[in-house]
């Protein structure tokens, strides 16, 4: 397995994240926290942009990507915006992850891991990447259909 297999989950699950950020009737709605949900859709979107290229971009490729952790809980942005930054998160991290060759999958994950998965081989921590936005993915779809009932 190489970087290209997951180069292609992270493209199809970021153009997920770009049609449920445009399914919204109400941008407003990007922002409002509901339920039982700590985080509003459009700070998930930022949230999976960020440790994408994170853990991804700047520890895996030549990025230079610098995270800011509470803006991304913090911003507030446009859907415009929004959509921008995953589109250039897909280019981005994709590229990256496309250069990736079998060897660079089975080495010690080069970059800062969180605690309990220190020592971790780089492909198990993106499929540990993968599953993380797919749970985030969950949350905004169930967000959206919350305020299309509601």
């Amino acid at each position: 397995m190489d970087g290209h297999d997951f180069s292609v989950l992270v493209a199809r699950e970021l153009d997920r994240l770009a049609r449920e950020v445009e399914a919204y009737d109400s941008e407003a709605d990007l922002w409002v926290v509901r339920g039982a949900q700590q985080n509003a859709p459009g700070t998930l979107a930022l949230h999976i942009c960020g440790f994408l290229q994170h853990f991804i971009g700047a520890a895996l490729g030549p990025t230079g990507y610098v995270r800011d952790r509470p803006a991304e809980f913090a911003d507030r942005v446009s859907r415009a915006e929004l959509l921008e930054g995953i589109a250039r998160c897909r280019e981005v991290v994709t590229e990256v992850l496309d250069g990736l060759g079998a060897e660079a999958m089975e080495a010690e994950y080069p970059g800062e891991a969180p605690a309990r998965m220190v020592g971790i081989r780089t492909g198990p921590f993106l499929v540990h990447l993968v599953w993380h936005m797919g749970w985030h993915l969950g949350h905004i779809y169930y967000h959206r259909l919350a305020a299309e009932v509601g």
